[in-house]
C-alpha cells in the first residue's frame, strides 16, 4: 500500500505527542483518511483537525481519535460497539486492532457513505446499522469496549448497562457550549468507576435518527 507523504507527517506528529503504541500506528498509517472527507477539504485530510462530513456532523481530528482509542485498552479478541460512524474513519482505524466492530449511526445516508468506504477497503469485520446511537445494540451485548463520537451530558446509562463486566467504555461528556471532557468508564463486579482524560469538543449526542429529526 502507497502511504502519501501528509500520512507519514501526520504519524510523525503523533510520534511527537507521545503516542507510542506501534499497533495504533501503524492502524493510523492504513487508513488512508483522505478518503474520508469530501473532495472540498482533501487538501486538509492529513491535518490534525476536525474536518466538515455534512449532516451537522464531523471526522475527528487524528489526536483525539489516537487518545479514545488508546484508552479503550483494545486487543485483537475483543469486539467493539462504536456510537457514530460517521464518515467511517474512526471506525476504519479500529477495524485493524480488534475481532468486530459494531457501529450504529444517526445518519443513514452517511452510513451507507461509510459502508462503501470500507468495503472498498476490504474491512469486512465491521457491522452497522442505522439508529439512535444512545440506545446501542442491545441484540449484540454485552460489550467488552464501547466508544462514543458525539458528547452526552452524562455517561449514557443505556450505553453504560450494555458494558460487559471488566469492560471499559470512553465518551465525551459536557453540553454543546460548555466544558466536554474524555471518560473513561471501567465496569467492575461492584458498579463503575470513572475516569477524567482531559478536555475534548464532540457534535452533541442527539436521540432518535436523522431521519426522524429532519421530519
Amino acid at each position: 500500500m502507497t502511504v502519501a507523504p501528509g500520512q507519514i507527517q501526520l504519524i510523525m506528529d503523533l510520534r511527537s505527542k507521545g503516542v507510542d503504541d506501534m499497533e495504533l500506528l501503524s492502524a493510523i498509517e492504513r487508513v488512508p483518511r483522505e478518503m474520508f472527507v469530501p473532495e472540498t477539504f482533501q487538501e486538509h485530510a492529513y491535518e490534525d483537525t476536525a474536518l466538515p462530513i455534512g449532516h451537522g456532523q464531523t471526522v475527528s481530528q487524528p489526536s483525539v481519535v489516537v487518545r479514545m482509542i488508546e484508552a479503550l485498552e483494545l486487543g485483537p479478541r475483543l469486539k467493539v460497539l462504536e456510537v457514530g460512524t460517521g464518515s467511517g474513519y474512526q471506525t476504519a482505524v479500529l477495524s485493524h486492532l480488534c475481532r468486530r466492530v459494531y457501529t450504529v449511526e444517526r445518519h443513514a445516508p452517511l452510513l451507507k457513505e461509510a459502508e462503501a468506504r470500507l468495503y472498498e477497503l476490504r474491512r469486512h469485520n465491521v457491522t452497522g446499522i442505522a439508529g439512535d446511537g444512545a440506545l446501542g445494540w442491545p441484540e449484540q451485548a454485552p460489550f467488552p469496549r464501547i466508544i462514543v463520537s458525539a458528547a452526552a451530558l452524562e455517561v449514557p446509562p443505556t450505553l453504560a448497562d450494555q458494558l460487559a463486566e471488566g469492560g471499559i467504555m470512553v465518551a465525551p461528556i459536557g453540553d454543546e457550549r460548555g466544558e466536554q471532557r474524555i471518560i473513561r468508564v471501567r465496569r467492575g463486579a461492584d458498579g463503575f468507576e470513572t475516569e477524567d482524560l482531559g478536555a475534548v469538543r464532540f457534535v452533541p449526542l442527539m436521540p432518535g435518527t436523522g431521519a426522524e429529526a429532519e421530519r
